[in-house]
């Protein structure tokens, strides 16, 4: 909090927040494996790629997802979703991140994570810790999901565009950013202090 009034800090999931990548385990977790022992040839060469750092993360994620979900149940997958959230995220988050979470909270700044990880357990994640939630959102219709991601894949520069959509930064006295990527610098160059892989970059 700077003079009384409180600050905005903005963090990135995985990998800031956890040690490991939370979708994909998610993906591992919920999804039913004949799916993707019919589709899995037709995405592995994108998987190949881009673990070959020849193919984009925020292309290949909403892929899977397209994979993973379409036709699913909503009540099914966020009951999943939930008890992602309390007994599986628990077990792979930074001591680090948790404590400058509960500075943050302890001050009575706004904290709010930003995340190309799903709304399908992030939702209740945050909910549980008490913080806001920016990030790629499932479509759902009559019950079931479309496959399709709302607004595209949360990372880069719409990670940043979606924050400034939903918070007017000049209205705090300063905004703090945390992450670990190339996905995250937008996100970051949005912060008077920002942080990569926890170290300051300003």
């Amino acid at each position: 909090m700077e003079n009384n009034q409180p600050c905005l800090a903005l963090f990135d999931f995985d990998g800031t927040i956890t040690h490991s990548d939370m979708f994909s385990k998610f993906i591992r977790h919920s999804a039913k494996k004949r799916r993707f022992i019919i589709w899995g040839s037709l995405i592995l060469p994108f998987f190949v790629a881009y673990k070959a750092g020849l193919f984009p993360a925020r292309v290949l994620r909403p892929m899977v997802a397209y994979i993973a979900f379409k036709g699913r149940s909503v009540k099914q997958l966020e009951s999943l979703g939930a008890y992602y959230a309390q007994h599986i995220i628990p077990l792979h988050l930074r001591d680090i991140a948790l404590d400058k979470i509960r500075w943050h909270l302890s001050r009575g700044d706004k904290a709010v994570l930003v995340s190309a990880s799903l709304d399908i357990y992030l939702r209740s994640w945050c909910d549980a810790m008490e913080i806001s939630l920016i990030c790629s959102e499932m479509e759902s219709l009559n019950g079931h999901y479309s496959g399709r991601y709302l607004a595209g894949d949360c990372s880069g520069d719409k990670k940043a565009n979606k924050v400034k959509a939903q918070f007017t930064l000049a209205d705090y006295p300063k905004v703090y950013a945390y992450g670990d990527t190339h996905e995250d610098l937008s996100m970051l160059a949005l912060a008077d202090e920002a942080y990569m892989n926890w170290k300051r970059l300003n």
